[in-house]
């Protein structure tokens, strides 16, 4: 704080009001100088009750016992000499805080600074009245200010001074001595004594500890508690630890398990640790009552772990990897890995596979681990859906190994297997697969993948069972072959094999809402695994999913019954049961575990036939269809049209590519403008400019809203998302008749693209939409159809009468059961009857004859 110039006089007033202010102040200025105090004695004497609270640590745990009476000393003087040294920089640092000093402090945390203002004088206009007011009223306004101020907190933080907070480390070893340790240890007097050892009557003495690894669990051993001489069985890398106390110039000790070479007599330390590298002996001489201690170390050497299959490579009917294994440990597996690595030698390098395959890595899965229990022995199987892969259904070698705690690594022998995937029991879905897996192992086979693809979608009406399986496939074909030059990519390559992936999967498995339609794709998966030799577990999987959708078409004929019930029904659905077609697929399944995989298809055959029978009576008791599936047949023909139109473009597109044509030029004209001709002379027929391409795409659009202004309101969430991406699609269509217009071919076939998509997807929701009123249709249907009375065609015995005439019927007498069954039971009889050799000969030859004609 600046004191005023002699030359200005400070004014009475002015004098009486620092007098007042400086009174107000005397208590916070005498608890600020007590803070200023702390302040300056904690940045000053730091290191000295630091280095005091570690020599107390130190005393207190009575660490100076374990020492000779020369390291005690030498450390002695060092404490001392380092609390001297703190004492010293303590008081070179430490300044008293002044009465200045403390007013300066509490000055600068006010506002103004009121107090120096005070000592201020008056420089200029001192005879100017009005100067004089302002500066006296100025001088009171700060007198009030230093009136109020408060005592000013002090500053310990002595961060800068100590960066590794060791005054920290020492605060908290002195909590820790007060808490645990002894205060009667801190007399340095005990530890000084040259005399002291001699308190220990029974002379030198030792403690020994052994503490096996962590990773074997087992306990540590006291040596105090081992009789001397007893074998000790300990595990390899166990630590040995020997402690001795009071003099140790008369102890003796040797060992021979760590490996190391022995120790000289004047290298004895207090503590020796070592590890247990092998079997040998721990000796101590001359410790206790001076007998000899020794302890027979047996090393129990950690095994190496273990790892094998317990069973083929198999696969799940999901097409999952399943690998069964056994492993085992000492004392516990913490890793293993299975590597697939394709077998190149092995491979039938043929049609797709003649090309050298691109680099790509092995297959690396982690074995699965036990949530509980131990892992010394377990067994357990890995499941992987490596069904995406490319090398599936080829030659693969698998090696498995372990790994336990330690860093010890076994393996199992190496074995070749196909590697497992899911298998497609539809040829076309097959075939789509392995054009997947042919463009994925060399994309050099690209052309030829896009001539298979073309040639196999030449004439979809009599292939596609499922219309979106197609579009998905013409997706795939046109990225394919909508290449700039002749490379593939990386990104193109995998989007392509993940749109043929998904063309396989609708291919085999279908997109069908309609019970009647899953029912017949189920039968023909199940035929086709029987057919080509599929395991138990796929055939079992094939004939629940064959059971589920049996099971669904009965019940939506019995909702149909229960909206028709004057509707008749036919004698098939009256004689056969759920019961008695759960009996068929059982013994289709007991078939095919028998390998008679013949009658299995036979009686599969018998079973399409039923269900065929009661589809067309069903379908028989009808006339006529509903709007809704009239709608899904115009919508499915506008967007046949739209993907014709979209391939004529994309044709067009490659001729101006190819440089068969210019960019601009109208079809049919050659590169000089004049008109080309055939060999007849004639115009060359079939070719389109882009104008009529535009025009064509914008009169399918037209067709497309007049399509969708005639489908009947929507009554559910479907059908209103069904006619959003109708109206998508008509937007897509009209800005690609811009483009056209405009001579963009490629920005048209995109806008072609996202309206094939919108298409697909409006179909989607019309069919769902269409299921759910589907009952309520044929209910309508059945009503407007009629039918005679079911009583009037029946004979005398309430059987339904033949179609010969009126006597008679072609019913079956056998009630109750199904008439394939009984017969099929009836065969089985007559076999388990001629095989029993006690019976008469006369009959056994009735039975053969039976049998040969039956």
């Amino acid at each position: 704080m600046r004191k005023p110039a002699s030359r200005i006089e400070i004014s009475s007033t002015q004098l009486m009001l620092k007098a007042r202010a400086l009174k107000s102040l005397r208590r916070p200025m005498t608890l600020t100088r007590l803070g200023m105090i702390a302040e300056r004695g904690t940045r000053a004497f730091w290191p000295l009750w630091s280095w005091a609270f570690a020599i107390w640590t130190v005393l207190s745990f009575g660490l100076m016992d374990h020492l000779s009476v020369e390291i005690a000393y030498f450390l002695a003087l060092i404490g001392v000499s380092g609390l001297v040294a703190g004492l010293v920089y303590g008081l070179r640092r430490f300044r008293w805080p002044d009465s200045n000093a403390v007013a300066d402090r509490i000055d600068r945390s006010l506002k103004g600074r009121p107090l120096t203002a005070l000592w201020d004088a008056q420089a200029i206009g001192a005879d100017d009245g009005a100067s004089t007011a302002v500066w006296r009223a100025h001088v009171a306004r700060m007198a009030e200010q230093a009136a109020a101020a408060g005592p000013v907190e002090p500053d310990l933080r002595i961060s800068d001074r100590d960066p590794f907070g060791l005054r920290y480390i020492a605060a908290t070893a002195l909590v820790v001595a007060l808490v645990f340790g002894s205060v009667s240890r801190t007399d340095l007097n005990a530890v000084l004594d040259p005399d002291g050892g001699a308190a220990l009557a029974s002379g030198p003495i030792f403690e020994g500890w052994i503490e096996p690894p962590r990773y074997t669990g087992l306990p540590g051993i006291y040596l105090n508690e081992i009789s001397s001489g007893d074998p000790l069985p300990v595990p390899v890398g166990s630590k040995i630890t020997l402690r001795f106390y009071g003099d140790a110039d008369g102890i003796g000790f040797s060992e021979t398990v760590s490996g190391k070479p022995a120790l000289e007599s004047d290298e004895l330390a207090t503590e020796q640790d070592f590890e247990v590298a092998q079997s040998g002996v721990v000796r101590i001489t001359g410790a206790g009552d001076g007998v000899e201690t020794n302890w027979q170390i047996t090393m129990i050497p950690d095994e190496q772990p273990m790892i094998a299959l317990t069973g083929p490579v198999d696969r799940s009917p999901a097409g999952e990897t399943k690998l069964s294994f056994e492993a085992a440990d000492d004392y516990g597996v913490v890793g293993g890995t299975v590597t697939l690595s394709l077998d190149l030698d092995a491979t039938d390098r043929r049609y797709g596979l003649a090309l050298p395959p691109e680099p790509q890595s092995d297959i690396t899965l982690d074995l699965p681990l036990p949530f509980s229990g131990g892992t010394r022995k377990f067994n357990d199987v890995l499941v992987e859906d490596l069904s995406l892969h490319r090398w599936v259904g080829l030659p693969v070698t698998l090696r498995m190994s372990v790994v336990d705690d330690i860093g010890q690594e076994a393996g199992a022998e190496p074995e070749s297997i196909i590697l497992p995937g899911r298998r497609f029991f539809d040829p076309l879905a097959a075939a789509v697969v392995e054009q997947r897996r042919d463009l994925l192992w060399n994309r050099e086979n690209a052309t030829r993948v896009a001539q298979v693809l073309r040639a196999v979608s030449y004439l979809p009406e009599d292939v596609f069972d499922n219309e979106k399986a197609y579009l998905v496939l013409r997706s795939a074909l046109r990225r394919l072959e909508y290449r700039r030059d002749d490379t593939v990519s990386d990104a193109l390559r995998d989007e392509i094999a993940d749109l043929l992936w998904r063309a396989a999967l609708l291919i085999e498995d279908g997109d069908l809402s309609d019970a009647e339609a899953r029912l017949r794709r189920a039968q023909e998966r199940l035929s086709e695994a029987i057919e080509n030799g599929a395991t138990d577990e796929e055939i079992a999987e094939l004939a629940e999913e064959l059971r589920r959708a049996m099971r669904d078409y009965l019940e939506q004929m019995a909702r149909d019954a229960e909206q028709n019930p004057d509707q008749a029904q036919s004698g098939e659905q009256r004689e056969i049961t759920s019961d008695q077609l759960q009996e068929m697929l059982d013994r289709i399944q007991e078939l095919t575990r028998e390998g008679r995989m013949e009658e299995a298809q036979q009686l599969l055959e018998q079973l399409r036939e039923l269900m065929e029978n009661i589809q067309t009576a069903r379908r028989s008791q009808g006339e006529g269809e509903g709007q809704g599936q009239q709608s899904m047949r115009d919508l499915a023909d506008t967007m046949r049209q739209q993907q014709d139109l979209s391939d004529d473009a994309f044709r067009q597109m490659q001729e101006e590519f190819n440089g068969q044509r210019q960019p601009g030029q109208q079809p049919g004209q050659n590169q000089d403008g004049t008109q080309g001709q055939g060999q007849n002379g004639q115009n060359q027929p079939g070719a389109e400019s882009q104008q009529d391409l535009a025009n064509r795409q914008q009169a399918l659009r037209q067709l497309l809203e007049s399509q969708r202004n005639g489908l009947p309101n929507a009554n559910t969430d479907e059908g209103e998302a069904a006619r959003e991406a109708l109206r998508r699609a008509e937007r897509q269509m009209g800005e690609a008749a811009e483009a056209l217009r405009q001579g963009d071919l490629p920005q048209a076939l995109d806008n072609q693209a996202e309206a094939l998509d919108a298409l697909r997807e409006g179909l989607e929701n019309l069919g769902q939409e269409q299921a759910q009123n589907q009952n309520q249709n044929m209910g309508r249907q059945g009503d407007q159809a009629g039918s005679p009375d079911p009583n009037s065609q029946r004979d005398p015995l309430g059987r339904q009468s033949g179609t010969t005439g009126r006597i008679g019927s072609e019913d079956s007498l056998l009630n109750g059961d199904s008439p394939f069954m009984r017969s099929r039971e009836l065969l089985e009889e007559i076999r388990r009857r001629s095989g029993d050799k006690s019976r008469p000969r006369i009959e056994l030859d009735y039975l053969e004859r039976l049998l040969d004609r039956f």
